[in-house]
């Protein structure tokens, strides 16, 4: 999956397709019209998730929280929000995917640690 996204990012004529196609199943999606950002669809679920929110600033905590209040009582209602306050490409930033990937780094290493035995010799 890193090749692909590598090859992605370095080949410019690769990314001239597949951009707009990324670009319009974002789109369709639909999150952005209930004012999310992509990273606010991950689950927080898992210990790795728990552990890389409690990382996050208050105010980054406080915007997911309204996001998620917002988009679950438009979801209720079956509306989504006027074109005007959809999230914009610009805003839906990656804040919360580097957190999970130094988590579970960190939860990785400390299993190896934890699994490490002694052997005499």
């Amino acid at each position: 999956m890193e090749a692909i996204g590598r090859a992605v990012q370095t080949n410019s004529a690769f990314r001239a397709i597949v951009r707009p196609l990324a670009n319009t199943w974002v789109n369709l999606s639909g999150y952005r019209r209930l004012g999310l950002r992509y990273d606010d669809l991950i689950a927080e679920e898992s210990p790795i998730a728990q552990e890389a929110i409690s990382r996050l600033s208050r105010q980054e905590i406080d915007g997911r929280n309204i996001r998620h209040r917002h988009a679950f009582q438009l979801s209720l209602a079956h509306q989504e929000y006027p074109r005007a306050k959809w999230t914009k490409a610009e805003d839906d930033y990656a804040y919360l995917r580097p957190l999970i990937e130094e988590v579970r780094l960190e939860f990785a290493e400390r299993d190896a640690f934890n699994s490490m035995t002694t052997v005499k010799k």
